[in-house]
């Protein structure tokens, strides 16, 4: 059963109570990330996230790390470009214990300057090791390029020279404008009851002011740009990023795109896999994506290949992507792709912490409850041709593309003349 509550100070709490399991997933989700940053604060929602477990009024940053393993639990936190999330998995029977010292890491942290100075030279190794992993690297890449100095463009991480200039009191004031009541969504699920829930969060959030009513940061829907941004890394592959534009959060036409990305590049039976991995040997791994944000999407397709393979993997791949707009998949290919998509989905949703994650993401996002029937019946619905029109619609512009690796003797424009360099 899933409830929804709103504190008289805006905050949001959705709930599914779940009595078969032992243990509930309690996630307090707030709507700011590098999307809400300006180029001077970009890196700040991250490091932020980073500062929370660094100590409170009441537990040093040991402590804290302490508590959770004391009751057997496991609490983290992350930070996307849309919404940063705190979350705990504990035992049913200490449900109020975590959800306590949850609230009391976001209400009451201190921000010491020693913790802060330590905690920047922690971040700044995170951003160094980033730039060592080129398949995470080649997503910022693209992200950068197709969005340009849009926010969306920027990195999660932020910069290092915006790191160190980060003060308390920059911390201070972002929190005060960013995380305030309205902007929050407290998920809960399983073994708890809606009473209890609601009663423990309204007695550690509800004295949250709603904050002064400043002019709230803009949302503005971003361009997407058909860019071409490389990297020259000295390493064995080159990754490879190609992306059109996709669909919104909500959009009506998700179900379609969300069986054409299976197809495509969601599962070892998808035709990327099974043509340019298993009959050609050129990749060992590549996918298709796609990522949706609350106004706009990317479709994406990345690829790890040799030096050699390259031209063959990006002729390869968008040939596959054409065949479906130009040859329609058979009832029985779609059929079987449908019970895939809701075998996944549902096998997906058999703990707390994925069904915590689903209704605070559709609450954050889509402002309203999702029922699963609801979804699945979306699925069921989709036809031949409307993969196929979806299809046409993602692939018939071409693609933005970005790479690294040891690309110096390849012609990326050649192979994607409708990409600008960036």
């Amino acid at each position: 059963m899933t409830y929804h509550r709103q504190l008289p100070n805006g905050l949001r709490i959705v709930g599914e109570e779940i009595p078969t399991l032992r243990s509930v997933s309690i996630g307090v989700w707030v709507k700011t990330g590098s999307r809400y940053e300006t180029q001077r604060e970009n890196g700040v929602s991250h490091f932020l996230e980073h500062m929370f477990f660094k100590g409170t009024d009441r537990y040093s940053a040991k402590e804290l790390a302490q508590v959770f393993d004391e009751l057997g639990g496991q609490v983290n936190a992350f930070t996307s470009k849309e919404y940063t999330c705190f979350y705990s998995r504990v035992l049913d029977e200490h449900f109020t214990i975590a959800l306590d010292t949850l609230a009391n890491m976001l209400l009451a942290s201190t921000f010491e300057e020693e913790e802060l100075e330590k905690e920047k030279r922690v971040v700044i190794e995170e951003i160094r090791m980033y730039e060592d992993t080129p398949d995470e690297l080649v997503m910022d890449l693209l992200a950068a390029g197709t969005y340009g100095e849009h926010p969306l463009g920027y990195t999660i991480l932020g910069t290092e020279e915006n790191l160190l200039s980060f003060t308390q009191k920059d911390l201070r004031n972002y929190i005060r404008e960013q995380y305030q009541p309205k902007n929050i969504v407290v998920a809960i699920a399983g073994h708890v009851d809606e009473e209890t829930a609601v009663r423990e969060v309204e007695r550690l959030f509800g004295s949250m002011q709603p904050g002064v009513s400043s002019e709230e940061r803009p949302v503005v829907t971003p361009p997407f740009h058909r860019s071409l941004v490389t990297r020259q890394k000295e390493i064995e592959q080159v990754h490879l990023c190609m992306s059109t534009p996709g669909l919104p959060a909500g959009s009506r036409e998700m179900y379609p795109l969300i069986l054409l990305n299976n197809l495509l590049g969601g599962t070892q039976s998808s035709r990327l896999f099974q043509e340019i991995r298993e009959d050609a040997g050129m990749a060992y791994s590549v996918f298709s994506f796609h990522t949706a944000y609350q106004d706009a999407g990317m479709f994406g397709i990345y690829a790890g290949t040799s030096p050699q393979h390259v031209k063959a993997v990006v002729e390869s791949i968008r040939r596959i992507c054409q065949t479906f707009a130009e040859a329609p998949l058979s009832a029985e290919e779609l059929e079987k792709t449908k019970q895939q998509v809701k075998g996944a989905m549902m096998l997906g949703l058999e703990s707390s912490g994925s069904r915590m994650s689903r209704i605070a993401k559709n609450e954050l996002l889509l402002n309203r409850e999702v029922p699963v029937e609801e979804t699945l019946a979306g699925i069921d619905a989709v036809t031949v041709e409307q993969v196929k029109e979806m299809a046409d619609r993602l692939f018939r512009d071409g693609f933005a593309l970005s790479a690294v690796g040891p690309i110096e003797d390849i012609d990326f424009a050649a192979l994607l003349p409708e990409a600008s360099v960036s």
